[in-house]
């Protein structure tokens, strides 16, 4: 559990290698943040860098939070393969929650998606919903039947 943030962060990079480009404004990202980091090292001490890096690691791993990389993107209950949460810490985390209705309208601001539930219950009220992200990370922990191979890897369609 503690380092599914990074197989969250790198699985593209294996499972769909030709998605991933390479190009200008890639490079350019990577060279900004590494002068960032180079600053912050450089100005406040390693101090800043151990923070950044701690606070990515543990964010992503136990944080409470942290349970929707679970429930969006782990089939836990039959075929499903994400689910959305409704519950409080909804508000911490800018509705990142409404999972299926985001991926539904992914350009409706975060602040509107639980208008888009609302509108439409008959689409998103019976499907299976994550009712706790602390308790996804605990049945991740602790049911066998759950691990890091409950991903759904979608195959090319040959025509």
């Amino acid at each position: 559990m503690f380092f599914q943030i990074f197989a969250y962060a790198l699985r593209p990079m294996f499972i769909k290698p030709d998605l991933v480009p390479l190009d200008f404004w890639v490079l350019c990202n990577f060279f900004v943040m590494a002068f960032f980091d180079y600053f912050m090292f450089v100005t406040v001490g390693w101090q800043a860098v151990v923070y950044f890096l701690l606070s990515t690691f543990f964010a992503g791993s136990i944080h409470p939070t942290a349970g929707h990389f679970i429930a969006e993107h782990y089939v836990m209950e039959g075929d499903a393969e994400t689910y959305s949460y409704y519950g409080p810490l909804n508000r911490l985390a800018y509705n990142v929650g409404y999972h299926n209705e985001h991926h539904d309208f992914p350009n409706i601001a975060w602040s509107n998606l639980p208008k888009v539930k609302e509108i439409a219950p008959e689409y998103y009220d019976n499907l299976p919903q994550c009712k706790s992200w602390p308790g996804a990370i605990l049945r991740y922990i602790f049911d066998d039947s759950i691990s890091p191979f409950s991903r759904v890897k979608r195959h090319k369609k040959y025509e």
